[in-house]
């Protein structure tokens, strides 16, 4: 068939989409390096030069404005058009806006625009700034689409309007998305960049902290280097929330700017999404109260005594309160798309100012040059003004009077014509004196605009003034502050500081109760137990810790785990709670909970002290502790066949007491153990005949002499000594006598210091729980055997004794 030619349509297909796609890259959705502009915008921009609609003009109808730019430079759908219009002058789109408008151009809130027929609009001075010299040949032109006109293929643009308004679109397969800048600090870089051409980023970032948005907010520091050092990288972006008190007593959140390109209406209704999601539940009123005067205000009403600082955290981490900015530096660069860093993309920018300007200057020199030619034969004329008259008057025709005064006084063409076009007022002795001084004053221009073409060093310094006088005129302070603003909002941050009842039974099931159930159960005047447990079990600790705290579980074997206390089950009073094993996974099946402690963090001073049952001492600091993993870590390196019996914390002017199983008590200062590290052995705390072995350890202040230590024997028996009874001794001896241990005793359980108000936790091997007073137990000396505290049944025994907090202490 004739006129149809066989084609390979993968070919076909893919040819047609490479053009496609080059298109839209180039043509429609990525700005030039140069003048920051996409296509449509640099059309728009220059539709209105075209129409007069100066800043110093009245504003023109957006749809004259949008017809001009279809009509004659852009043959696409109106609305695109007028879309892209709208938001050259949005300002919390564009830091400097290059469109005035006038009537209902949108909101923050996603509000559209009214239709163009109803709005009108004009440049502001910056958008002059972009387009001025335009008409000094200082770009090229090429046809509009039709050729029935010509359009510029790029702007001169004064200013670095990529760098300070931004630019973002999706092409094909890639997309851009540069953040705006502050004004005076773009072209305070240029011109460092100027003065010195090897300039590093570091230095570079002395000028230009980071990016600039129109909706101000707080931008993480992080991320803004690596964003100017390759072109690409992500930013953490905040809103601007103050906490404050209103006039009812109540903390309120008040947010007075958003990060950038935020839907207002979109953020109201997050907050309100998360509030019902129950992620935050403080929450109890909710309310935008943005008007002209602050474009911004959306007011977060709490509830009594919620804290303003965690539910700010949580309007961080839950909503678009914090957002992510990605920065693509994606820009047309010799019809190319490229990423660049940012000092990459201020010299395509003055190399573009270089250009302009030695074109303005040529053209500038050009027309100074043709003026000072004509002027030259006016004046030369002037001063053979009675001959020139008479040549004139001679003359038949134009042509023959022309001709005559090229041929008598050696003028051009272009000078004759100027003397015939004269006008006879000009022929006084005043209008002399003005050609001349015009002429002296071209002279002067020529031999300046010629040294600038020249000398390049003149062309940068002509450069640099024209920058510093954008900067001065146009310049503003910062909108968005560049912070040290941590990465991300942790799971802590989102937790209240609460006060917590940690529990534990020694059959290994641990809880937390809000302090707050203990205090209303006191005021309510009858007592209640801690939990329901079996017969067998008892609480072996009861205390009280932040919800921030660390939870620390030493192990038998000499490792260590720990937990933070909000991540510890919350359960009532009645509740049983989880076992250890279920919260600590790497627990060993032959590895048991020794001691549990709980610090604030491991930053605090101070020491753990370690004591074995084979009555070995260890000290090492609590920051040696801050890497705790999942899988536990080596608290103690012990010797075969010996245990950790138990870990405190020790602070300056602590006593330590070991007690054995055979009634032997040896006092030391603590002081006398000097810290070692983590994985290390100890040292020898009390010497062991043999067969004994360390049941206890007690800290108890040095001058504490007035204070108490309990010991509880196998057989029920109980006393309470005075510290004073045990003189303080150095490390390594056998000790004194603590209890006179006999048949009708048993073994000593345990040696604890007391302060008289605890209770004691008795428990047997038949799973007897006994619970009685401390301050029941009498006080007597250190070699008496005590008396009964408990009563044991046939083949029964005691096989772990402890105070513990009482509830009603709380």
């Amino acid at each position: 068939m004739t006129g149809i030619q066989p084609v390979d349509i993968t070919t076909e297909v893919k040819t047609n989409f490479i053009n496609y796609a080059m298109n839209v890259i180039v043509d429609r959705a990525l700005p030039d390096v140069r003048d920051g502009m996409k296509p449509v915008q640099r059309r728009i921009m220059y539709a209105m030069l075209q129409e007069g609609l100066a800043s110093n003009q009245k504003h023109a109808k957006s749809a004259s404005v949008v017809g001009e730019v279809m009509k004659r430079y852009h043959p696409h759908g109106d609305s695109s058009i007028y879309d892209a219009m709208v938001r050259l002058g949005q300002w919390w789109n564009m830091r400097y806006t290059l469109v005035d408008p006038q009537g209902n151009f949108g909101s923050m809130d996603g509000d559209m625009a009214a239709a163009m027929r109803y709005t009108e609009a004009r440049m502001t001075k910056v958008a002059e700034e972009i387009l001025a010299d335009l008409e000094k040949e200082t770009v090229d032109l090429k046809p509009n689409y039709d050729e029935t006109t010509t359009e510029p293929t790029v702007l001169p643009s004064a200013v670095p309007n990529l760098l300070i308004n931004g630019a973002s679109g999706i092409a094909v397969g890639m997309a851009t998305n540069i953040p705006p800048h502050n004004l005076t600090e773009i072209c305070n870089g240029l011109l460092a960049l100027i003065d010195n051409p090897a300039i590093t980023l570091n230095e570079m970032m002395t000028h230009v902290q980071g990016p600039d948005f129109p909706t101000g907010g707080r931008i993480a520091k992080v991320g803004i280097r690596d964003a100017y050092a390759t072109g690409h990288a992500g930013l953490k972006v905040r809103g601007k929330a103050r906490i404050e008190e209103s006039k009812n007593g109540r903390t309120q959140i008040i947010i007075s700017e958003i990060p950038y390109q935020l839907n207002k209406t979109n953020l109201l209704q997050t907050i309100s999404a998360m509030y019902k999601a129950g992620k935050i539940p403080d929450i109890s009123a909710l309310r935008d109260e943005s008007d002209r005067k602050d474009p911004v205000r959306i007011v977060v009403e709490l509830k009594r005594g919620a804290l303003g600082t965690l539910v700010l955290n949580q309007l961080y981490k839950y909503t678009q309160l914090q957002s992510s900015f990605t920065v693509m530096n994606l820009s047309i660069v010799n019809g190319e798309p490229r990423v660049l860093p940012l000092i990459d993309t201020m010299r395509y920018f003055l190399e573009h100012r270089q250009d302009v300007v030695t074109r303005r200057t040529a053209y500038d020199l050009r027309k100074a040059e043709e003026r000072a030619h004509v002027l030259e034969g006016l004046l030369r004329a002037l001063d053979h003004i009675d001959e020139v008259i008479s040549l004139i008057r001679a003359s038949k025709t134009g042509g023959e009077a022309r001709d005559g005064l090229m041929v008598r006084f050696g003028l051009s063409e272009v000078q004759a014509q100027a003397i015939l076009d004269m006008r006879l007022q000009r022929l006084v002795g005043l209008e002399r004196e003005r050609l001349q001084g015009e002429f002296d004053e071209l002279t002067k221009t020529i031999e300046r605009l010629r040294s600038i073409l020249g000398d390049e060093k003149l062309l940068w310094r002509e450069i640099k003034k024209e920058l510093r006088d954008i900067r001065d005129r146009y310049g503003d302070a910062r909108r968005s502050v560049i912070t040290e603003l941590e990465e991300d909002i942790g799971k802590e941050d989102l937790i209240a500081v609460e006060d917590m009842v940690i529990t534990m039974t020694r059959a290994g099931y641990l809880k937390r109760t809000n302090l707050d159930a203990y205090r209303e159960q006191k005021r309510g005047g009858r007592g209640a137990s801690g939990g329901k447990l079996r017969s067998e079990d008892a609480n072996t600790g009861v205390f009280v810790g932040s919800t921030h705290d660390y939870l620390l579980f030493f192990t038998d074997q000499g490792r260590v785990f720990h937990e933070k206390i909000y991540d510890l089950p919350e359960a009532g009073r009645d509740a049983k709670g989880t076992h250890i094993r279920n919260l600590l996974p790497g627990l060993r099946d032959d590895e048991n909970i020794a001691s549990v402690l709980s610090v604030s963090g491991f930053d605090q001073p101070g020491s753990f002290i370690f004591a074995t049952k084979a009555g070995v001492i260890k000290k090492s600091l609590i920051t040696d502790y801050s890497n705790i993993t999942s899988a536990g870590l080596i608290a103690i390196n012990l010797q075969p066949g010996d245990e950790l019996i138990g870990v405190d914390i020790q602070q300056n002017g602590d006593d330590v007491v070991l007690a054995t199983r055979e009634g032997q008590a040896m006092r030391f200062e603590a002081n006398l153990v000097r810290d070692t590290g983590r994985a290390t052995q100890g040292v020898i705390g009390i010497r062991l005949r043999e067969g004994d072995e360390v049941v206890s350890m007690a800290l108890v202040p040095s001058n504490d002499e007035n204070g108490e230590l309990l010991a509880v024997s196998e057989y029920g028996l109980g006393k309470r000594t005075k510290v004073s009874d045990y003189p303080s001794k150095g490390r390594g001896g056998l000790g004194v006598i603590t209890l006179d241990v006999t048949e009708k005793t048993g073994k000593l359980v345990t040696l604890a210091h007391v302060a008289g108000n605890e209770e004691l936790m008795v428990l047997t091997q038949k799973g007897t729980v006994i619970r009685t007073r401390v301050e029941e137990v009498r006080v007597t000396g250190r070699n008496a055997q005590g008396v009964k505290v408990i009563n044991i049944g046939d083949k029964d025994c005691v096989i772990d004794a402890f105070p513990i907090r009482r509830e009603d202490e709380l």
